[in-house]
């Protein structure tokens, strides 16, 4: 199914994944990249503009919104997504129940 897409100058590129996790990336309806992924991949391609190639990088990810996508041309930040990773997670979750515990014993 497709993820999303994105216009970038006269190039239409697109993300698609399926519940297998297979990550297809298209380029003007091409296929570009295709990935196996769980919990997100790195996909590099190439994109033609005014006559040159130039490079693309298109990561996806997880995030608290759910699957989260960065897009780079040449380096340079086109997306990116706001995401906190998993250990982030982790260690508030960590935190929350030392800080419940505590609380409890001072409590009782």
């Amino acid at each position: 199914m497709k993820f999303t897409t994105v216009h970038l100058e006269n190039n239409k590129i697109e993300l698609f994944n399926s519940v297998l996790g297979k990550e297809t990336i298209k380029v003007n309806d091409e296929i570009v990249s295709e990935k196996r992924s769980i919990f997100g991949t790195v996909h590099s391609f190439k994109i033609t503009e005014n006559g040159k190639d130039v490079t693309c990088k298109l990561a996806t990810g997880f995030g608290f919104n759910g699957v989260v996508i960065d897009l780079y041309k040449e380096g340079k930040p086109i997306i990116e997504s706001p995401k906190s990773g998993l250990m982030g997670i982790i260690i508030y979750l960590l935190v929350a129940t030392v800080v419940i515990v505590s609380l409890s014993k001072i409590l009782s």
